[in-house]
């Protein structure tokens, strides 16, 4: 589907999103939050549960998650002969022991810091990052560093959610199907799927597979130019799969839909396409940003939240719904009061 609308400016994708329709928790069960479906062929709306979502499914679709894993990124921390107290939030693992992370106040902690976690458990600074950051070398004896990480570590909410992170985060902050741990921040769409969901939508002969893109900070960092030509995403690592690769090239020969639940899979499906339609297995960094107007080749149909204002996200999804259409969609959803970001509820553009 080429995209013929003009080229948008970054004050075209602002809206209003009061603070009440931001959701700052989940629903009480992952598959009874509200679905928006919208259908871009007559931009018709539709309202209805994310259960439901498998009737817009049909035999022998292509469904399309993002299996990345959030692990527990905050940890505190006490800066050596003065116990002054540092948060120390890891971004990603660099090679053995050696992370880049972000800390704070970051005016505090320079290099040749050590920060220490436990008696046994600290790092040494031993660098900046040209976005403000640090590297650190990570030092704990003989211990499983991941294990330490998920004991003492806590979840990394968003921070539009305005309240301190509780037990029930580490499991509601993670989708059912998560596994390859390296992502800050979950790929929200796939939190609304329960295991039985996921059965329920192989049962009708929908083909499920999995793609990895490990989202990091960067999906919450604002946008800071109207030309969105400027704008330059982070890089975030991806992996797909042979076998997630064969089944997308079966699915687009045989002209099969393909849904990706969220903007994350979009992103790394649309990294790695080649002529033809057809798509290679692959496992790199991706900085693709997509905006309107934008050729989807490997897309058909997305399943995602509701975005913040002004954010790469919500520019995504505009370039694959329109932007015309996405505003109207997003004004109705504040009018019925469903949820918006992370822990919000979920549309279904077909």
């Amino acid at each position: 589907m080429i995209n013929k609308k003009p080229k948008y400016k970054l004050t075209d994708f602002d809206y209003d999103l009061p603070d009440k329709r931001i959701a700052q928790y989940p629903a009480e069960k992952r598959d009874q939050s509200k679905l928006m479906v919208l259908n871009r062929e007559d931009e018709s709306i539709e309202h209805t549960t994310f259960t439901n979502i498998d009737k817009y499914l049909r035999k022998n679709d292509l469904l399309i998650l993002n299996r990345t894993k959030v692990f527990p990124a905050r940890l505190f921390a006490t800066k050596d002969r003065t116990d002054a107290r540092v948060e120390v939030f890891l971004l990603r693992e660099l090679e053995n022991d050696l992370w880049e992370v972000m800390v704070k106040p970051a005016r505090k902690v320079r290099i040749g810091n050590k920060l220490m976690f436990t008696d046994d458990f600290y790092c040494d600074v031993i660098d900046n990052t040209v976005s403000g950051g640090r590297v650190v070398r990570f030092e704990y004896g003989d211990q499983d560093i991941y294990k330490i990480i998920d004991d003492i570590g806590i979840s990394p909410l968003p921070p539009y959610i305005k309240r301190e992170p509780e037990p029930n985060d580490k499991i509601r902050y993670q989708s059912v199907f998560a596994e390859e741990r390296g992502a800050v921040a979950a790929p929200t769409a796939g939190l609304h799927f329960s295991e039985e969901l996921i059965q329920k939508i192989r049962d009708k002969g929908v083909k499920v597979e999995f793609i990895t893109l490990h989202i990091g900070l960067g999906t919450f960092r604002p946008v800071q130019v109207e030309d969105l030509n400027r704008h330059q995403m982070d890089s975030e690592y991806f992996e797909v799969s042979p076998q997630t690769a064969m089944a997308i090239n079966e699915a687009s020969s045989k002209r099969r839909k393909i849904l990706a639940v969220g903007t994350s899979t979009v992103r790394a499906l649309e990294t790695v396409v080649v002529s033809g339609f057809q798509v290679t297995a692959k496992r790199n960094w991706t900085d693709k940003f997509i905006y309107p107007p934008y050729d989807f080749k490997m897309v058909d149909g997305l399943v995602t939240n509701f975005h913040q204002p002004k954010s790469t996200l919500i520019i995504l999804v505009s370039a694959f719904a329109g932007r015309d259409f996405v505003m109207r969609a997003y004004n109705e959803a504040k009018k019925k009061k469903y949820n918006f970001l992370s822990y919000g509820d979920a549309t279904l553009i077909l």
